[in-house]
């Protein structure tokens, strides 16, 4: 028996079951070689696979090697029937010998299974719902090993994930080796986290980074010889590029190491390499996909072999299939073609991706990665485009050119979906249309509760083409104006003038109402092309106030360019990010002065701005009365705030759901900061995605709040709940919610008193 090989070993055939599965085609494909593989590998008499049927909850025998192949399909069990519907129960394995003999089991006499005594079953779990039931059977009448249970219980839960892959696009019907475009519709989503409100229906267009070679999507070609030409052409380049590398290291590298350019060589001539690919080709694939496959196939041929060295070259074949692939896509034409109502799809969606669709094709945005408050997300919502985040189970490759749904509030995706689901977002669609007509007309009425309370609402920008909209919606200032923009869509730092530039077409379009500017803050998920910073922790690392304060030259370049753009205007205030401890306060607070000092003396009558901080990382928390003392205003930048305090990577799909604002933790904090800094008589605002949750927005109105400032889309959605409840109703919800243990809690609290007051449609689909 294979058990009996050594951890190493068993490592390594994990490691190739895995990635055989991720490559299936199709969910039958998967399954198949889930069973045959597990079968081989323990040596069983059956190995079997039953799935959880999403609509009657029934297992279904979905795939076997050993039992009666004309079963799979038919056999079914319902919950609480059967020792599969056991292993369910209990989500954990279930070893029995004898299984006959055993209270629950069931038999089925077209299976053939009565042959069978031993039988092992554990439950397939992913995100903490049993997906199905793998089982292994065996004539003996004894129990399975400790060392078999504990094998078959780690490929479940490795394949679990690969399992739903598989499955988001073949349904549990989805058996017969189908193209996806021709598969079974299938009413299950898949579910993400919810990053833009709106509901998006659409065709999907998968996008993915330059010469990424794991996220290039299938796509079919209807020019095969043009593809043929690109792929023939690009291997060409690469053999020449290797030829001149060969000739550069001659007598530099030993032998033993330049050998590894005659094996790039030999790789690339290889039958197995170029006809591979170009048979790939020919069979409609586009010649990135084609490669793709190809790569990875001789990827997975290397892993699989137990020599160390030998393992170790499935790196050079992805390198070399990386080299390609960037030859092929400098021959790509520059412009993709985008459908109406265009759903881009992709490993992490870029701001870049974003635009390059044209405003009126863009429907929505799903990606693998990242959460309501990724820099993608927050995008979203300024443009008014429904996004659903941290959707990891997503067969990204498979998806190009299938129907989809996004549900941006929900964060659930419909994979080609059924007549009865698009006909029911249709619906959807058209009351969000009248719902968003009628916020409309909110926009010249004051943010004003019922009993008098006025909540002034600004609105979050950082684009010079949200300004319209910005004004547009109603806002009554810019309450963050995000610096960085400028500085990303360049190829280096912007001068002083081109700064100044910016900054007053902005203080002059909302010129009397005010703007606040915050200072560079880059770090984290915003790099800058030509300031690279590359960190094991980014979240925790260099950036924002950090970077700018070690290079002083950027800061005061910076803030002489907003004081000298804010002549014969004084509408600006600034505001410094990342604030960590009060001596880095006062740093920032004197290269201010400085470079006011030095305009005066310059010759420019700069008025000196309101200066505030913005609360986002814990330890200034406790610390608020001390800000408050030294500056004009505090704002709480709720989305780091979050994530700092829960311990979570807002970008991370695997943890992304435990990100809630609503958590009591963050709660308290924030009422925390409000009571320190109104002691010292400071303004307080909400500048995070926090504020533009309609939601959150009753809870911080009634902790006393001085402002909110969100994105223009989000703004009438919140200036209704403000005009709608009152502000000794919000305290009142307040003052439960601190009483509460957690985030859902809270949630549910808030979300009934908005159906309550009839304005359940800012909370979900539909009116």
């Amino acid at each position: 028996m294979i058990m009996a090989q050594g951890g190493a070993f068993m490592l390594s055939l994990l490691r190739s079951i895995v990635q055989e599965v991720n490559t299936a085609r199709n969910l039958g494909q998967a399954l198949s070689i889930i069973v045959g593989r597990v079968k081989e590998v323990t040596a069983a008499d059956v190995c079997s696979i039953y799935l959880a049927e999403a609509a009657s909850g029934d297992f279904v025998l979905m795939a076997t090697d050993g039992l009666n192949p004309d079963a799979v399909g038919k056999i079914r069990l319902a919950r609480g029937e059967g020792l599969v519907s056991l292993v369910a129960e209990r989500e954990e394995p279930v070893n029995v010998s004898n299984a006959d003999k055993h209270p629950r089991y069931r038999h089925f006499a077209e299976s053939g299974e009565e042959r069978y005594h031993n039988f092992l079953g554990v439950p397939v779990i992913h995100h903490r719902k049993v997906l199905g039931v793998l089982v292994v059977q065996q004539h003996e009448e004894q129990t399975f090993s400790e060392e078999m249970v504990s094998f078959l219980f780690t490929i479940a839960a490795q394949l679990a994930g690969s399992i739903v892959h598989a499955e988001a696009t073949g349904g549990i019907n989805g058996i017969h080796g189908m193209h996806p475009s021709a598969l079974p519709h299938d009413s299950r989503p898949l579910q993400g986290i919810a990053g833009a409100p709106g509901v998006a229906i659409g065709t999907a267009v998968v996008v993915h980074p330059f010469a990424d070679i794991d996220s290039i999507p299938d796509r079919h070609c209807d020019d095969p010889e043009g593809e043929q030409r690109r792929f023939l052409d690009a291997v060409d380049a690469v053999h020449g590029e290797i030829g001149m590398m060969m000739e550069r290291m001659h007598g530099t590298l030993p032998a033993a190491d330049s050998a590894l350019f005659d094996a790039y060589l030999l790789m690339l001539d290889s039958d197995g390499f170029k006809d591979a690919t170009l048979e790939r080709i020919h069979g409609g694939n586009w010649a990135p996909g084609a490669l793709r496959e190809t790569v990875l196939e001789h990827t997975r041929a290397f892993e699989a072999m137990e020599d160390p060295y030998l393992r170790e070259r499935a790196q050079d074949v992805r390198d070399l299939g990386r080299r390609v692939l960037q030859r092929i896509e400098q021959t790509q034409p520059q412009h993709q073609e985008y459908p109406a109502n265009t759903v881009l799809v992709g490993e992490e969606i870029s701001a870049s991706m974003l635009a390059e669709v044209p405003p009126d094709r863009i429907a929505g945005v799903i990606s693998v990665r990242g959460s309501r408050t990724s820099h993608m997300a927050i995008l979203a919502r300024a443009l008014g485009i429904p996004a659903v985040m941290g959707a990891d189970d997503l067969p990204v490759s498979r998806m190009d050119g299938l129907t989809v749904i996004a549900d941006g509030y929900t964060g659930r995706v419909y994979i080609n979906p059924d007549e009865v689901i698009s006909s029911e977002f249709r619906r959807v669609q058209r009351e969000e249309a009248q719902l968003t007509t009628e916020l409309l007309a909110l926009r010249p009425l004051p943010a004003q509760t019922p009993d008098g309370v006025h909540m002034p609402l600004y609105a979050n920008t950082g684009l010079v083409s949200d300004i319209t909209p910005s004004l547009n919606s109603g806002a009554e200032g810019i309450g963050l104006y995000r610096t960085e923009f400028p500085f990303m869509i360049r190829d280096r730092f912007p001068g002083e003038e081109d700064q100044r530039l910016v900054y007053r077409q902005v203080l002059e379009s909302f010129a009397p109402r005010p703007v606040t500017m915050r200072t560079l803050d880059v770090g984290g998920d915003k790099a800058l092309p030509y300031f690279p910073i590359e960190e094991d922790n980014p979240f925790l690392g260099w950036r924002g106030i950090r970077i700018t304060l070690d290079h002083p030259e950027i800061f005061l370049t910076q803030i002489r360019a907003m004081l000298k753009a804010n002549i014969g205007l004084g509408n600006l205030s600034l505001l410094l990010p990342m604030i960590s401890n009060l001596p880095e306060l006062d740093e920032s607070i004197e290269l201010i002065h400085r470079a006011h000092k030095e305009l005066i003396e310059e010759g420019f009558e700069v008025p000196m701005p309101r200066i505030g901080v913005m609360v986002e990382v814990p330890s200034v928390v406790f610390q608020t009365e001390r800000l408050a003392q030294r500056v004009d205003f505090l704002s709480v930048g709720t989305n780091d705030l979050t994530q700092y305090l829960l311990a979570v990577d807002r970008n991370n799909a695997r943890v992304a759901g435990l990100y809630d604002s609503l958590h009591p933790a963050v709660l308290h904090a924030l009422v925390t900061i409000v009571e320190g800094a109104h002691k010292h008589g400071k303004p307080v605002s909400v500048c995070g995605e926090m504020a533009g949750d309609p939601a959150a927005a009753l809870l911080l109105l009634g902790m006393g709040m001085d402002s909110l400032s969100m994105s223009a889309s989000s703004l009438p959605r919140v200036k209704w709940v403000i005009r709608s409840i009152s502000s000794r109703r919000s305290r009142e919800l307040l003052a439960d919610a601190l009483q509460m243990e957690n985030a859902k809690s809270v949630r549910d609290k808030l979300e009934g008193a908005l159906e309550d007051a009839g304005l359940g449609g800012l909370i979900r689909a539909g009116k």
